[in-house]
């Protein structure tokens, strides 16, 4: 295998800016504002970008579960914003979604986040207002809640992956609201980054243990991550623990996807392991595991399962909710109108407006629900995409389980991956009142249609 360290312009080696990390005390203020990174080396200068508390990513925000977390956004920036806490179950009030859970926070205002962090987990925070440009700019930390008992590692390790599309001056490309994007795969950048480091390294023993937390904050890119050097398991997704940890060899993370890997250091013959990126241009190292001597002289025990969080179980699928829930259009979708406002509209008029795909036939977010389920009762939504191009479909609040044709059930995730042309099912029990969007991730595509909401009542 052949191993690239991603370059962008040119070859040198570059420094990024790491997220501080802040622990859940509070209440504490968490500024957006404009600043700027170091993204790629010299010659270039600093990049422009929009920051929590001055750094891109923003701080890691990590507490104990069980414990509560609040904090108070201090909009700095130009525009209007957010916080929507990607992932773990808060109070509908806390989710950051405007016109559904929350007024947008002007600038020079403030609003309070103030939840209890009951499951733990990897998750993320992200605005969401004109989300397709605020989280391309910079606008994303990890949020970590860790277990009461941890499992047995030597190092607990956050790895947020992102790209940015940048210039020549490596500065942000000003093309947010490409009808390109918005109509094919999404804002696809040019430089990747992890912590906001394009050659992102971490010193190890042989044989140490790590626990690597994945988030992908990328807008539309997924990323297919393999191991170089490393062995070991996927131990939860989406902040959710898997029953059965299972090996890890190779993963797809979708936007707004997380997996949290323990993984062992097992390379005996050279000085370096790796996590990739494999792309169609290659595999590149997305991490570099410099490895100086031994932890031990022998890996670990296989490890065990990480305890469940109190997610009601699916006791049956008679008398549940249902629904269906079909993607259409984009580039090469054949979709010829959509009702956009309430009113029917053509693709011409579509397109003028900035949109370009429907769910169930609407173009952004309908007056009615999706459907309304009552709290506790349980909820199947049938996937269709009948488009060209994969989408991340988000739900807000919850977590839900594939169904597979058996009647199965998959892992408990928050966002699902729907290749081209798939169908699926997706089940849940509707545990949190209130009104809650679901979406697709590719933030292009929901600014461009692909937006509904269901309600918990």
């Amino acid at each position: 295998m052949s191993l690239t360290r991603r370059h962008f312009l040119v070859s040198a080696a570059a420094t990024g800016l790491a997220p501080a990390a802040a622990h859940g005390a509070g209440p504490v203020a968490l500024t957006a504002a404009e600043g700027v990174a170091r993204l790629t080396p010299e010659p270039y200068g600093p990049t422009r970008v929009w920051a929590y508390d001055g750094t891109a990513p923003g701080p890691v925000i990590r507490l104990r579960r069980g414990g509560r977390v609040t904090r108070r956004l201090i909009n700095a920036l130009p525009q209007p914003t957010t916080v929507h806490w990607h992932g773990i179950r808060i109070a509908n009030a806390m989710d950051g979604v405007p016109g559904v859970t929350q007024e947008a926070v002007s600038p020079e205002a403030d609003f309070l986040y103030d939840f209890d962090a009951n499951d733990a987990g990897t998750y993320w925070y992200h605005p969401h207002v004109r989300s397709w440009e605020q989280v391309d700019r910079g606008l994303s930390g990890a949020l970590i809640v860790e277990e009461e008992a941890p499992p047995e590692v030597d190092r607990d390790e956050v790895l947020l992956l992102d790209d940015w599309r940048l210039d020549e001056q490596a500065q942000i490309h000003d093309s947010f609201d490409s009808m390109h994007d918005r109509s094919h795969a999404g804002r696809i950048g040019n430089h990747v980054t992890v912590n906001g480091n394009p050659a992102h390294g971490l010193t190890v023993r042989r044989h140490h243990r790590l626990r690597l937390r994945l988030v992908n904050a990328a807008n539309a890119r997924i990323f297919d991550i393999g191991l170089k050097g490393l062995a070991g398991w996927v131990a939860a997704l989406d902040g959710q623990p898997l029953a059965v940890p299972e090996p890890m060899t190779r993963l797809s993370l979708a936007p707004a996807q997380r997996a949290d890997l323990v993984l062992d250091v097992t390379e005996d013959e050279a000085d370096e392991a790796f996590l990739i990126s494999h792309e169609r241009g290659g595999d590149f190292a997305l991490t570099t595991l410099r490895i100086d001597g031994a932890a031990r002289p022998a890996r670990l025990a296989e490890m065990r399962p990480l305890p469940p969080n109190d997610l009601p179980p699916i006791a049956g699928l008679d008398g549940a909710a249902t629904a269906t829930l079909t993607m259409e259009g984009g580039a090469m979708g054949g979709m010829r109108a959509a009702v956009l406002d309430g009113v029917e509209t053509d693709i011409r008029e579509l397109v003028r407006s900035g949109r370009a795909w429907a769910l169930n036939g609407v173009a952004g977010v309908p007056e009615a629900p999706l459907l309304t389920a009552r709290l506790g009762q349980t909820v199947r939504i049938a996937l269709v995409n009948d488009t060209a191009w994969p989408h991340a479909m988000h739900l807000h609040g919850h977590h839900f389980r594939m169904v597979g044709k058996d009647g199965s059930f998959g892992p408990l995730r928050d966002t699902v991956l729907l290749d081209r042309q798939a169908r699926g099912e997706i089940a849940f029990v509707a545990d949190n009142p209130g009104d809650w969007l679901f979406h697709c991730h590719m933030l292009e595509h929901a600014a461009a249609g692909m937006s509904t909401w269901l309600r918990v009542v």
